[in-house]
């Protein structure tokens, strides 16, 4: 009978054997199993990528010199595929040669072993490979884990400050005639404005991080511009800001093809960036234009603009800049890079201008669908 301790153990590493010398797959292949490695052998590199491509295994010994495809090629081709990029490959050759040792390294293997080999500096060298490659797998998971915990967190965080805004403007609405609780009730409805404003972005920054699956749409750029003016249009009045859609002189078709969710998440961070670090009684204009064949969106703002050393990190996750908010809203340091992470997926340009003290413009082109 299994006991409940063995049924926990974890299973064998598995470790694939690429080596087209037959007595040298039997010799690694001895001295493995003998010590509780799971143990696949491939006479040639083409096999060898069949037998990845089924089941990846967890370490590759890799001979450098074999004919048809060489062990460079093989690796070169492991690295390109995603699901193997943190695969340990470690080249074996009876070439003491410099050269070779770097070019094996150069293209993606981890360590390097000549023949004839020691067996004791051979499993060292795969046992360490192992056990980084373990702690590596642990550390993503425990990564992982966090943000969906995380994600979890703040999407049911949003959806509870959803209301609470939703509360508190219908109060602000209904105590105007008592301005203690109008001031109180519009106090709320500020507060859960600038939380539900940052779980918005940490929400989009994940998702940037995994990778976003777009959906391309035909989508009207103008008219959606126009929802985010008419969006953050209280929260400008609210900091004594002019928010303005400003006509394009010949209107013509901006339809645009996008996915429209990304495309509104890049509107939004500009246009509230614009409105947040800029001082009251000051404009921001967010325009249209078509063109044979583009459509541009920018947002102007007659803020402090940015420095050199602004410029040199914009983009960057969690970059403060020389700037800060004017009405005491929360800053993340995030709302530009997902705005230039997303604007990549998107396959258009985005584009900045701007001055120290002279305001900015971000400028958004689409090819014209």
């Amino acid at each position: 009978m299994t006991s409940p301790q063995h049924l926990l153990s974890p299973p064998p590493a598995r470790i694939l054997i690429v080596d087209d010398q037959p007595a040298n797959l039997q010799i690694l292949g001895t001295i493995l199993d003998q010590h509780g490695y799971d143990v696949v052998p491939a006479p040639d590199g083409p096999t060898a990528l069949r037998r990845l491509a089924a089941r990846p295994p967890d370490l590759v010994l890799l001979d450098v010199m074999m004919p048809g495809m060489d062990g460079f090629e093989v690796c070169r081709q492991i690295r390109t595929q995603r699901v193997l990029e943190d695969l340990p490959v470690i080249f074996l050759s009876a070439a003491d040669d410099k050269e070779v040792i770097v070019r094996a390294l150069e293209c993606g293997g981890v360590d390097y072993v000549t023949k004839p080999f020691n067996s004791a500096e051979l499993l060292g060298r795969v046992k360490t490979h192992l056990a980084l490659k373990a702690a590596r797998d642990r550390l993503r998971q425990l990564a992982q884990d966090k943000d969906e915990l995380l994600g979890i967190l703040a999407h049911d965080l949003k959806n509870a400050l959803g209301s609470v805004q939703m509360s508190s403007q219908l109060l602000a609405e209904r105590t105007e005639s008592d301005a203690r609780l109008h001031r109180l009730s519009l106090n709320i409805q500020e507060a859960a404005d600038r939380t539900l404003a940052f779980v918005k972005q940490f929400l989009a920054n994940t998702a940037t991080e995994r990778g976003l699956t777009l959906v391309p749409a035909a989508v009207d750029l103008s008219q959606t511009a126009a929802d985010v003016v008419q969006e953050y249009a209280r929260m400008a009045r609210r900091k004594g800001i002019r928010l303005q859609m400003d006509p394009d002189p010949a209107p013509s078709s901006a339809v645009i093809h996008a996915d429209p969710s990304a495309l509104r998440q890049v509107l939004d961070n500009l246009v509230g960036n614009a409105i947040k670090f800029s001082p009251p009684d000051r404009a921001v204009h967010v325009s249209v234009t078509v063109a044979p064949s583009h459509v541009e969106c920018r947002i102007r703002d007659e803020g402090p603009g940015f420095t050199d050393e602004d410029r040199a990190r914009m983009f960057q996750r969690y970059g403060r800049l020389s700037a800060r908010p004017t009405g005491n809203e929360p800053s993340t340091g995030l709302g530009l890079s997902i705005v230039r992470q997303l604007m990549t997926l998107l396959q258009a340009e985005l584009q900045c201008d701007s001055v120290p003290g002279g305001g900015a413009t971000f400028t958004l082109r689409f090819p014209r669908a």
